[in-house]
């Protein structure tokens, strides 16, 4: 029964991740393809917050097959998918405050948005966003590899638990903050300068998206927790579903659902992914008939 139960839960998440990803690739191709979407700050954003949870998907799926068949590894590979890990985790915040940042210049500053918001100042602020999430798992990496350059030459059982909680908490807190104060400022801003309630009402709406999006990174941190509270639990059993299930709704789902809501719900990029999909799936066909002498 047990092996039963282990064997469902691995191919539910080996799906789940499986079609997730397919969906970031095909809307990431789709931006991709439009050179409209490739010089604009705002997608160029959206796609890397696509790029990164691929990332940390294909890497979360990776750490979860190496543990579900206790599957030892080099201590150097370990520490490598562990890094794009922490890496990919904490980015994905920070991915949001410069999202936000960016509709607060466009907002509240529209005459400088153009300047400001270049696509080259955009890939700046995303290599950055990068250079802030690699520098907390770099420094351990590095120092470890100074005073113990074998230890990664050893075998290990790589497990996903390998995150930096107390800078990944830092991270999310001064997020929070930063969409808290821009699109409270966006919201203001248009209701001041328009009596146009429509700009308004999509401003109210983007801030509840980037918190439902925030809320949903943040979800991520009760794993841990959790999971310590299950192992208190007596059966074997019960303690081994429940945390499938916590790593299922905690970890997987949160990466998925965010860029996927995101995506469908804006209007340049909604037409151009649904639109491709029901053309290949729906494409009418009209027969030629003709005259046989």
């Amino acid at each position: 029964m047990l092996c039963s139960m282990l064997l469902i839960f691995m191919f539910l998440v080996l799906g789940i991740h499986v079609v997730f990803i397919y969906i970031n690739l095909a809307m990431l191709f789709t931006l991709w393809s439009k050179p409209s979407f490739r010089h604009t700050a705002r997608y160029i954003l959206f796609a890397h917050m696509l790029f990164n949870d691929t990332i940390h998907l294909a890497i979360t799926l990776t750490l979860y097959m190496l543990g579900h068949f206790h599957l030892f590894v080099v201590r150097v590979a370990c520490a490598f998918m562990v890094l794009l890990s922490s890496c990919t985790f904490v980015n994905a915040p920070l991915n949001l405050a410069v999202m936000s940042l960016e509709r607060y210049t466009a907002v509240c500053f529209p005459l400088r948005h153009s300047e400001l918001a270049t696509p080259g100042r955009t890939q700046l602020a995303v290599g950055l966003v990068w250079a802030l999430g690699v520098i907390n798992v770099l420094i351990d990496v590095c120092a470890l590899f100074l005073t113990e350059p074998s230890f990664f030459l050893s075998p290990a059982l790589c497990t996903i638990e390998h995150l930096q909680t107390g800078f990944n908490a830092f991270c999310f807190v001064a997020v929070s903050l930063i969409i808290i104060y821009t699109y409270i400022a966006i919201i203001v801003t248009a209701r001041s300068a328009s009596s146009d309630k429509t700009k308004a009402s999509k401003a109210h709406k983007t801030v509840l998206l980037h918190l439902v999006q925030l809320g949903l990174l943040l979800s991520s941190f009760l794993y841990a927790p959790i999971e310590s509270a299950l192992a208190s639990v007596g059966s074997t059993t019960i303690f081994i579903d429940l945390r499938y299930l916590n790593f299922l709704f905690l970890i997987i789902l949160p990466r998925c659902l965010s860029p996927l809501i995101y995506g469908l719900r804006d209007d340049a990029v909604r037409p151009l992914h649904i639109g491709k999909r029901s053309t290949c799936t729906f494409r009418k066909v009209i027969p030629n008939f003709q005259k046989i002498i």
